[in-house]
């Protein structure tokens, strides 16, 4: 049944996986070491599946801090050997450890004095011996029911990749900060964003003074069109805001005396504020917690730095 052959398949390429686990010895803290010690490229290479690996192990290096690239070996060979300059270092990775195209590479690594680590299934292989760090990915078998596709030993060796680019993301301190620079696209990138990429800032902060009269404040509103205003002293220090909700309440209360009163005795005193470099994902829950549509955003001393409101947000297509 399609189901079983299933079940095998993914059975047998996550015991691939477990057994992984027991040989991160020294041999992968070393490669770890020789990859963030690379004051060029982590260049990977491979041939066929293996070189699919590759190509996703230098796309995840890549997008986590690590500069890198993939080199066909055939390609290598025929002229695309100067893609390999001095301060880079080869990752390869070959099931067998003998592909001849990555072998050839290895004396114009050695006379770079650039390092190798090798992804093999074969630790007496000739390119486990050349390399300067080995990393045993070898399986018991394939999940192929012939034996013969490179289903578990691809599997192995994508997730030593992972292992390696996620020690060597620990190992370089990179942060949330560094990943959304390098993801700015997408949906990734629009969970990245912060408060700062999305907030009115400026001459488009709508902003009174306490003393300012509530006709005033109301112009100001209206010609801001965020639906809310600031209330700051001269220095720019938040006091309070005034939103269409406080306008409306206050209206009921008063009726037209509402324009006999000023800002300091209509504002809301605690708002809710944000940082300018909180996630823009964190902010979207502040408002729909609160139930409010503009945050305030401030610095350390409570100066204001802009307003972010929820159609901001809207227009990212987060929500």
């Amino acid at each position: 049944m399609p189901r079983d052959t299933a079940r095998k398949v993914l059975e047998i390429e996550a015991e691939a996986i477990r057994e992984l686990i027991p040989r991160l010895d020294e041999s992968f803290d070393r490669a770890v070491e020789t990859l963030f010690a690379c004051t060029g490229r982590v260049v990977a290479t491979g041939m066929g599946k293996s070189g699919i690996i590759a190509q996703k192990i230098s796309a995840t290096l890549a997008s986590t801090g690590s500069p890198s690239l993939f080199l066909h070996p055939a390609e290598a060979i025929h002229g695309d050997l100067g893609r390999i300059v001095k301060g880079d270092v080869l990752l390869a990775v070959s099931h067998s450890g003998d592909t001849e195209e990555i072998l050839a590479l290895v004396p114009w690594l050695k006379r770079l004095g650039s390092p190798v680590v090798a992804l093999t299934g074969n630790a007496r292989s000739p390119l486990s011996q050349a390399a300067d760090v080995h990393l045993d990915v070898s399986i018991r078998t394939e999940a192929c029911p012939l034996g013969l596709a490179p289903t578990a030993s691809t599997t192995a060796a994508l997730a030593m990749g992972d292992a390696l680019s996620m020690a060597l993301l620990e190992r370089r301190g990179f942060t949330v900060e560094d990943f959304a620079v390098l993801h700015p696209g997408g949906r990734l990138g629009k969970q990245l964003l912060r408060v700062e990429d999305l907030m009115h800032t400026g001459d488009d902060v709508p902003l009174v003074a306490p003393a300012t009269p509530m006709k005033d404040v109301l112009f100001e509103m209206t010609r801001k069109r965020l639906g809310m205003t600031t209330v700051a002293d001269g220095e720019r220090t938040l006091l309070g805001v005034i939103s269409d909700g406080d306008l409306r309440r206050q209206l009921e209360r008063h009726g037209y005396a509402l324009f006999d009163r000023h800002a300091e005795e209509c504002m809301t005193r605690e708002p809710v504020v944000v940082g300018r470099r909180e996630l823009a994902t964190r902010a979207l829950d502040l408002l729909e917690s609160r139930k409010i549509t503009s945050l305030v955003v401030v610095d350390a001393g409570r100066r204001i730095e802009g307003v972010l409101h929820l159609h901001d947000l809207w227009k990212t297509e987060m929500i």
